[in-house]
């Protein structure tokens, strides 16, 4: 007897086959790391015995403009936190606060051995992948909080990304259904899930604010992909560089983070075949405000930087047609299709491989188009809850949820 499975449930079987060999071969290194962090004594990675009521940790110094403004709420408050970070040269480290308490807890394997062995009653952080890979859930944690690190799809993280959550902040209603939606085909528990807003994006507007207008200055485009087989610069390669040199403007690339570990042989590639010059920029601050504040438009696929640039700059998008392989996300267990391809036709204009040769005209007619302006407003509404109290609200939220838990002191795992 033959059996026929269909692709796209293949495609999904498979995903999940190789997700449990990862985990069972990543849960054999984590124990090695383990057995090594012990035989050395636990040097560089010793845990404080005093356990803090709060604490952040932050994967990557490029989240700092997530957790700033929270910090800034509870040192405001005079509460305690304590912030983590894996990046030695993380912008949170200078800060001079009083009441919060911000170190640097090392790299890679050094970093989780640490923080599966946390003390501490509350956990916020934006890394997805708790108790998936490395970073296991420490028996002396009570609660493990989730912040979305951009106002798009929670389905966009790797599959399991934020099933071990106890709970999830986020910035839009279309978010809970997602989160609800995985719940129920994977027969999962029910996390809290809160509305808090986006506090970085009510940072990044009040920044905004504070600013005269741009200057007359000379059409700036600037491309930022996501990272991964399905973005922009794997899909298109120099193809898309060489058109948009063509157009004459000035541009500039600002490759995702995670290209410079996990593509580098291509962006290296790219980077030495199209040098920087007065016409071409490759762009890679910490902070993408002074970049996305002097572009007039942006060229991206399916990264979440496309809704600060429309929805705080107020400016329009080109998104490609990538094919978007869903296959490693959690969207793939869904048979909605993600916000973001939703309302990319609301904010902007899409690119073809075959419109690619006219891009100029493509960039030229989108920078012009009236529609999309609305479509921005009806965007704002969909993902970004109470604009400007973002960071109150997530910080009103732990500090309650704290006291709930100082209620019931038993409930850690």
């Amino acid at each position: 007897m033959q059996y026929y499975i269909d692709p796209g449930t293949g495609s999904m079987l498979f995903t999940v086959l190789i997700g449990v060999l990862s985990a069972a071969v990543y849960g054999l290194r984590n124990s090695f790391v383990k057995l090594r962090f012990y035989l050395h004594g636990g040097k560089g990675a010793a845990v404080s015995e005093e356990r803090p009521a709060f604490a952040i940790f932050s994967d990557d110094k490029r989240y700092w403009n997530i957790f700033k403004p929270i910090c800034d709420e509870f040192e405001k408050r005079g509460t305690k936190l304590v912030y983590m970070t894996s990046s030695p040269d993380d912008p949170a480290l200078s800060e001079n606060y009083d009441c919060i308490d911000c170190t640097f807890i090392g790299k890679g394997n050094q970093g989780f051995a640490r923080l599966n062995r946390l003390k501490a009653d509350i956990v916020l952080s934006t890394t997805p992948s708790l108790d998936v890979f490395y970073w296991k859930r420490s028996k002396d944690v009570k609660w493990y909080t989730h912040i979305a690190h951009a106002p798009s799809d929670l389905t966009m993280y790797r599959m399991f990304g934020i099933d071990y959550y106890d709970a999830i902040l986020v910035s839009g209603d279309y978010q809970e259904k997602q989160i609800r939606d995985l719940e129920k085909v994977r027969h999962l528990p029910g996390k809290e899930i809160v509305k808090t807003g986006m506090s970085y994006l009510d940072t990044m507007k009040a920044r905004l604010d504070q600013l005269p207008p741009l200057e007359d200055h000379q059409t700036t485009v600037l491309l930022a992909p996501s990272w991964g087989p399905s973005s922009i610069l794997n899909k298109y390669g120099g193809d898309m560089i060489d058109a948009l040199l063509r157009t004459g403007y000035h541009i500039i690339i600002r490759p995702h983070p995670q290209s410079f570990t996990s593509e580098k042989e291509m962006l290296d590639r790219l980077m030495e075949q199209y040098p920087g010059s007065e016409q071409l920029e490759w762009n890679q601050d910490n902070d993408n405000f002074e970049v996305l504040h002097r572009s007039d438009i942006m060229i991206s696929d399916f990264s979440g930087v496309m809704f600060d640039f429309s929805l705080v700059f107020d400016k329009p998008v080109i998104y490609t047609d990538v094919e978007f392989d869903s296959s490693p996300y959690d969207a793939c267990w869904l048979e909605e299709e993600p916000w973001t391809f939703r309302v990319l036709p609301k904010i902007g204009t899409q690119l073809t491989r075959a419109s690619l040769s006219d891009i100029k005209s493509v960039i030229d007619t989108c920078l012009q188009d009236p529609r999309f302006e609305k479509g921005r407003e009806e965007a704002r509404l969909e993902t970004w809850a109470y604009p400007g109290e973002g960071a109150v609200r997530a910080t009103e939220y732990l500090i309650n949820k704290h006291a709930e838990l100082q209620e019931k002191p038993d409930t850690a795992e």
